[in-house]
């Protein structure tokens, strides 16, 4: 049974999905310190220089290295500039399921990204590593995530209570956390229809994240 996937690169009209490199240390730096990915994911604030390097060089080639998914740095095709991130993690290979996370970084909100890159991916899950569950978390107050779950043909099963934790600024410039609910979106093979398969650029992002880096 194979319980690694294989270091690879995937191309959109767009966007290039390919592994994290030394030369992306700076852009996901300052893409890492974002407000919103603060709010909803549990990346270090700040995220230094040195958590940048340490996931490039260490975090993330584990994943795949050590059978637990795949980290993929979305860049521009035009320009290579870092776009954002799509991660695959917790894969059960027995039943051939995986979850995704994503962050898209601030200038590239509002151009689909999000939702290409994450078709992109389904589809090579599902064509080529013969996966037959794709699972995505939002967090419950994450309507620009759950926009772009609906918008890529996710089905939403139900909710998981008190099950996450956000951050949200407070007055003296620090950070408080919140639990909150998380909703279970889901996309299986039959639910990439023909239209789906082709609409790459087509879904407009809003600049949502589920939960990621846990």
């Amino acid at each position: 049974m194979t319980t690694i996937f294989p270091e690879i690169s995937i191309s959109t009209d767009r966007l290039v999905l390919r592994p994290f490199e030394e030369s992306d240390v700076m852009a996901l730096t300052e893409m890492m310190n974002d407000e919103l990915i603060t709010t909803w994911t549990a990346v270090p604030h700040p995220f230094t220089r040195e958590d940048a390097r340490r996931w490039v060089t260490h975090q993330a080639p584990a994943e795949r290295s050590q059978g637990r998914g795949i980290v993929f740095a979305v860049t521009e095709f035009l320009t290579q500039r870092l776009v954002g991130i799509v991660h695959l993690r917790n894969t059960d290979w027995r039943c051939r399921n995986t979850e995704v996370g994503y962050v898209t970084a601030p200038w590239a909100r509002g151009e689909g990204y999000a939702g290409e890159s994450l078709l992109a991916v389904a589809q090579w899950l599902f064509d080529d590593q013969q996966f037959e569950r794709l699972e995505l978390r939002t967090a419950a107050d994450n309507t620009a995530s759950q926009q772009v779950a609906q918008k890529i043909g996710c089905i939403s099963e139900g909710v998981l209570r008190n099950a996450w934790i956000v951050r949200t600024p407070t007055a003296d410039g620090g950070w408080a956390q919140l639990r909150t609910d998380l909703i279970v979106w889901s996309l299986l093979p039959e639910d990439l229809d023909g239209d789906l398969r082709h609409a790459g650029g087509q879904f407009a992002d809003a600049g949502g994240y589920p939960r990621y880096g846990v």
